[in-house]
């Protein structure tokens, strides 16, 4: 350099000077922080807290089904499905809860302990005892194992043997073993050695002397690492190609997306290009690693990695969109409250920290600003030119005027060679604006900057519209808007303006309103719901609203007067929508306590599909905070949380959207007992056959997503039937399952509701023997043959029966017919000889009365005659019989007497049915030896008939001397004993024993007279 310069140049070298220092300074600050942050975002632990049996993991594989398998030191070994650690350790049968190594074969686990070899099947260990295990490999469908003193087999026969080589890998450590070019390269703790074959006896030649820990191969090269002289690089034939001694202590190396990864003891990872040898990534604790003892590195089958570490647990890692930056990377603290994008920065507020901002050198924090320290900085806004506007609470405004001009730069060291050149130089003047200095409010919520004009939102004392003079130092409020201009709720939550110029407003009481020209409308609560407003955006004149419970509304109306919840296929994962903000694809994105979902939306504002990123997908700051979100000019999103800063790529590529899910069977259970191998399940179109009793099955199946656990889900359906709705179910139990042939279908769908191929078990429930056809019909034709001959028989029988016992009937009918005519012959001479004899004596003494009798008696001669063909006749022709023979005993008797004949009856006597002459003779019986012996003057006979629902009766009473004092005083005749007698007989072969009733009449023991009462069985025409 050269002295003695004016002091033009003097300046202007320490200017340079200075400005050399300070960007020496920022590189250096620009490199930690770029090492710091460029990988944090994309690291997750899981340790102890989280499940995992051990801290210390050494082994990483995935099963068929995609289970994640890890291997502890001291642990065990434990399952995990992305979200929870299922853990088998000695006490589950495992021959060793020190595990080194893991395959997945098929359906099968190997696992390679301290005590040897351990094969899970899913339910149980079967373990063999062999040196310790290093590793297992599979080559050329055979499987050996790396020992510590030597390498063994798997045979064909199920058992463990040693593979007889040469003295030197007999007897040697050996940790790695691979197959390429038709040679075996084995690694050993003595040296790299080679052969041809590990069955057979073959030369063994030895490539090189070293503790070689592990193999791996590209198309035409073998990478073989050391413990301490780093790795080299071989031919396929064994030439020496390249030799890299950094990093050391390496446990294993991996090619992964054309990477070589390698796993150090002491260092972390380091990602190597493998054709020139340049380290292009390392992973250890500066880039958010917990131990830098890292074991293996494992590439599942979605392409994620994870990491095995000695102490630090199972590592995610994600390279996916997002950059995460907290206190343990370069933050001064982790709660982000506010966040704004400027051209050339991202400018954030954290804790009570004051400011910070992001640019091309890195994270810097804004010095401290008097009367504005230790506050919460809650809302973030921007102008044009870059000037900051920051709202606290209780601190008021704070206004960061930023200055750039050009300044002058020298370099060279002669005059002969020094240069001049500008740079920008950057000057901020701050600005407090609180309530000391004329501001109405120091509690801001919201700020919009509208060209020079400043809107802010306040706490309580509604929204201010103002600007201010940095010349002078003054504020000039436009305008204060509260509850006297027409806002009723003061508490304001955020503030946006529309397509239009309108400043709209949404409260905490669930208001929104609108100011435009100065003019407020304050239309209160149009959600319908009780709940707070969170926050507003604008898009194509469509208001959305974010809510603190309720989800997010939208209204297209001109005046949003009219809103709808936001709904679709998928819902967002929660109703507490804390922001909202449009991205570059006009894409709406929500955050809440869970993380932030991006929604998209198709025309008619509905959610057609839904992206969900929380801590297992790279947002580590899981709850945003109110309103902390920007785009900048790379349409990068930058989200503020609770646990740090996060910027999300839009325009990096996600691999894995698209995978489809697959889903597997883990178990079927017959009767609450398991089949014996799944193997079974998945041979196509084979049939399980079952016993009858057999029909009641439960089946589990599983899709395993590492990823994304708590969004599959699950249907089924069995046989023809409809698909059942989706759940997060999967087991399904069936009891009493139909006999016959069923098909079991089972599908899943992942968080993209990405849906799997359908998996099928098909099973027969056997049909019991009584319910097979041929023995249906055997027993039904057993059955008809034994029924044939049962009525073959009775009807036989019956028909014997029925014979006899119609002769029996026959002959029974053919006498009584003879004794009913009989009794009539009986009765009609009987009383045929008492008229004619009445008439003779009348021939001497009345020659008149004669006549009249006779003509009376033909009349009822006639009628006996008609009456005595019949086996019934009607009531009324045996009344009109009665009425004949009464007038004819009155003609002859020598008293007189009279007679009342009545019915009493709902029936007409037409239909009702009695045998002819069944009253007769007890009426003569009265008139002879009743009324005729009575010391009576007048003589008086009474018939009643009446019926009832199921008789007709009959009594007949008479004045007489009694019926028992006429029996002892008339003369013995047969006839009327033999008329009384038979009549007694009819009537009681009609209607039994007790039918017929004979009492006298008696006053205070002076009979009166004779009662006959009598009924039988009422009979009608009808």
């Amino acid at each position: 350099m050269i002295k003695n310069l004016n002091p033009f140049y003097s300046k202007t070298l320490q200017a340079l000077k200075l400005h050399f220092e300070r960007t020496i300074l920022a590189l250096v600050v620009l490199f930690f922080c770029n090492n710091a942050t460029s990988q944090t975002n994309e690291l997750k632990a899981y340790t102890v807290e989280d499940g995992l049996p051990q801290s210390q993991v050494y082994a990483i594989a995935q099963d068929t089904i995609g289970y994640l398998w890890l291997g502890t030191q001291g642990g065990g070994l434990a399952r995990f499905d992305g979200e929870h650690f299922e853990v088998f350790n000695e006490k589950s049968g495992l021959g060793s809860s020190y595990v080194n190594t893991l395959v997945s074969i098929n359906n099968d686990v190997l696992i390679g302990t301290r005590k040897g070899v351990s094969i899970f099947n899913g339910r149980n260990f079967k373990n063999f005892n062999t040196p310790a295990v290093r590793q297992i490999r599979v080559i050329n469908k055979e499987i050996y194992f790396a020992t510590i003193q030597g390498i063994f087999t798997l045979t064909n026969t199920g058992k463990v043997q040693q593979c007889v080589l040469s003295e030197a890998i007999n007897n040697a450590s050996v940790n790695d073993i691979v197959f390429k070019n038709n040679n075996y390269w084995i690694a050993t703790k003595e040296g790299l050695y080679k052969t041809q074959s590990l069955l057979k006896r073959k030369p063994v030649s030895q490539i090189a002397n070293g503790n070689f820990t592990s193999i791996t191969t590209t198309i035409d090269q073998i990478f073989a690492a050391t413990f301490n002289d780093g790795i080299r690089q071989y031919n396929v034939d064994g030439t020496p190609l390249n030799t890299s001694n950094i990093p050391r202590r390496i446990n294993s190396i991996k090619i992964l997306d054309n990477k070589l990864w390698i796993a150090t003891d002491t260092k972390g990872l380091f990602v190597l290009n493998p054709n020139t040898f340049e380290i292009e990534a390392t992973i250890s604790d500066r880039q958010g690693l917990s131990v830098r003892h890292v074991r293996s590195v494992f590439k599942d089958t979605s392409g994620q990695l994870w990491i095995a570490t000695s102490g630090g647990g199972l590592i995610k890692y994600f390279p996916n969109q997002f950059t995460h930056y907290d206190k343990d990377t370069g933050l001064i603290g982790n709660r982000i409250y506010a966040v704004e994008s400027t051209k050339d920065r991202v400018w954030f507020s954290v804790e009570e920290q004051g400011l910070s901002y992001i640019d091309s050198l890195g994270i810097k924090r804004s010095p401290p600003v008097s009367d504005f320290d230790n506050v919460k900085i809650k809302t973030l806004a921007s102008d044009a030119s870059g000037n900051i506007w920051a709202g606290s609470e209780g601190k008021g405004l704070l206004y960061k005027h930023i200055r750039k001009y050009d300044s002058i730069v020298v370099s060279g060291s002669s005059i002969a060679t020094i240069k001049l050149d500008t740079i920008k130089i950057e000057k901020v003047t701050d600005y407090v604006l609180n309530e000391k200095v004329g501001f109405p409010s120091n509690w801001i919520r919201s700020i919009y900057v509208d060209g020079n004009d400043v809107w802010a939102a306040t706490y309580g004392d509604g929204i201010v519209k103002f600007n201010y003079d940095t010349k002078r130092e003054r504020i000039n409020i436009i305008k204060h808007f509260g509850k006297e201009q027409g806002i009723d709720d003061m508490l304001i939550r955020d503030l946006k303006p529309d397509e239009q110029g309108r400043i709209w407003y949404g409260t905490q009481a669930g208001a929104i309103g609108f100011i435009d020209n100065n003019n407020v409308t304050h239309l209160g609560n149009m959600l319908g719901v009780n709940t707070s407003i969170n926050t507003l955006v604008f898009k194509n004149n469509t208001l959305y609203i974010g809510t603190a419970d309720s989800g997010i509304f939208y209204s297209t109306d001109n005046d949003y007067k009219n809103f709808k919840p936001l709904t679709g296929d998928k819902t967002p994962t929660s109703k507490n929508s804390y922001l909202l903000i449009f991205d570059s694809e006009n894409n709406l994105w929500t955050g809440s306590e869970r993380g932030i979902d991006k929604l998209v939306l198709n025309n008619e504002n509905e959610i057609i599909d839904l992206f969900h990123y929380g801590r297992t997908d790279g947002f580590l700051g899981i709850e945003t905070c109110l309103n902390a979100v920007a785009e900048d000019e790379n349409n990068t999103l930058w989200f503020g949380a609770i646990y740090g800063l996060t910027a999300f790529e839009n325009n990096v590529e996600n691999k894995d959207l698209q995978t489809k899910p697959t889903i597997h069977f883990e178990s079927i259970d017959i009767g609450y007992k398991s089949l014996d191998s799944l193997i079974k399940l998945d041979a196509k179109n084979k049939v399980l056959n079952l016993e009858p009793n057999e029909n009641q099955l439960s089946f589990t199946y599983r899709t395993v997503d590492l990823n994304h656990p708590k969004g599959v889900q699950y249907r089924y359906k069995i046989d023809n039937t409809k698909w059942s709705p989706w759940s997060t179910t999967a087991q399904q139990n069936f009891a009493g399952l139909a006999y016959g042939k069923h098909t079991f279908s089972a599908q899943s769908r992942n968080y993209r509701w990405i849906e799997s191929e359908p998996i099928k078990f098909k099973f027969n429930i056997g049909t019991p023997l009584f319910q097979q056809v041929w023995f249906q019909w055997l027993l039904i034709a057993c059955s008809l043959l034994v029924l044939f001959i049962i009525v073959f028989a009775y009807v036989r029988n019956l028909k014997k029966k029925n014979r006899t016992k119609q002769a029996q009937l026959e002959l029974e009918n053919h006498l009584l017919g003879l004794e009913q005519k009989a009794l009539r012959l009986q009765m009609n001479p009987h009383f045929i000889f008492n008229v004619l004899n009445g008439i003779k004596a009348m021939g001497v003494t009345d020659t008149k009365k004669m006549n009249t009798t006779i003509n009376s008696f033909a009349t009822l001669l006639r009628g006996i005659l008609n009456n005595s063909r019949k086996e019934q006749i009607t009531l009324a022709e045996e009344i009109n019989v009665l009425k004949n023979y009464i007038e004819v005993e009155q003609l002859m008797a020598q008293k007189p007497f009279k007679y009342s004949l009545q019915i009493e009856s709902d029936l007409d006597p037409e239909e009702v049915l009695i045998p002819p002459m069944l009253v007769q003779p007890f009426v003569e019986n009265a008139i002879k030896h009743g009324i005729s012996s009575s010391n009576q003057i007048h003589g008086n006979l009474e018939i009643l008939f009446k019926t009832t629902q199921t008789y007709l009766t009959c009594s007949i009473t008479d004045n007489g001397k009694g019926f028992f004092e006429s029996q002892k005083n008339k003369p013995t005749t047969s006839h009327q004993s033999v008329a009384l007698g038979v009549t007694k007989e009819r009537i009681e072969s009609l209607s039994g024993k007790g039918a017929l009733s004979i009492s006298e009449i008696k006053e205070n023991n002076i009979i009166k007279g004779t009662r006959i009462h009598f009924k039988i069985p009422l009979e009608t025409e009808f």
